[in-house]
């Protein structure tokens, strides 16, 4: 459902990433780690199409996300890093906003943004102003609009940013169901995370991939995932 195949990005001399290649098929959760800087968010960008590689090439459910663009968005949700919001527009407003963009048909846009109201917990802040929410509730709706037309593959770039404790559960657990039925590509830095969802992790280091396999691999508990995690990325513990 998810292919990299060769994905390269160069800034003039300097190298985001270089020649990533892994795929994710369906009903996987995956968790894509690495240091600040690795490449993580650069590859997301290039595997969503909102950045174009250098060399190589993206799909997402079979489809090329530069020449298919509009049939690989029809099976993602997307939530970027910081994702982008309509600060002016309620949850509400931006959510039917994006749907009408996607030209979901009325009804189904209605009961899809009751689901995703309850699934992100919204309702308290489902009039307020985007721009007057918190960090933890701005980061419900970008996950509630990545939810919104019930994409096949969701790519999610730090999903529990700026979340409380019991906020990050609530997320987990979501991400946990959606696994069941979707394919899930998961950024984190919070290795209890991957170990809570995920089945399989993917380690970039310096823009190139240093490990793929299962979670149990890296370490069955917190402190030994911490400990792998520093040797495959040259850190010093």
């Amino acid at each position: 459902m998810i292919e990299a195949c060769g994905l390269s990005k160069f800034y003039g001399d300097f190298a985001a990433t270089q020649n990533v290649s892994f795929t994710v098929p369906a009903g996987q959760v995956c968790a894509f780690l690495g240091p600040n800087g690795a490449g993580k968010s650069t590859t997301m960008k290039m595997l969503t199409g909102f950045l174009a590689p250098s060399e190589g090439s993206a799909r997402i459910g079979g489809f090329d996300v530069a020449t298919e663009r509009l049939q690989a968005a029809e099976l993602l949700g997307y939530l970027p890093e910081n994702g982008p919001l309509y600060l002016e527009m309620t949850p509400e407003t931006f959510l039917r906003y994006t749907g009408e963009a996607r030209m979901m048909p009325p009804e189904r846009l209605r009961e899809r943004m009751a689901f995703v109201a309850e699934q992100c917990a919204l309702g308290d802040v489902w009039g307020k102003a985007i721009g007057k929410l918190s960090r933890g509730y701005r980061q419900r709706v970008g996950m509630a609009q990545a939810l919104l037309h019930d994409p096949d593959v969701l790519i999610l770039d730090e999903p529990t940013s700026g979340l409380d404790p019991n906020q990050v559960r609530g997320v987990r657990d979501l991400i946990r169901s959606l696994g069941e039925t979707k394919t899930v590509l998961l950024s984190t830095h919070i290795l209890q995370e991957v170990h809570a969802v995920c089945g399989r992790v993917i380690l970039i280091n310096d823009g190139r991939i240093v490990f793929d396999g299962p979670t149990e691999e890296l370490g069955t508990e917190g402190t030994a995932m911490e400990q792998k995690f520093h040797e495959l990325t040259g850190a010093v513990a």
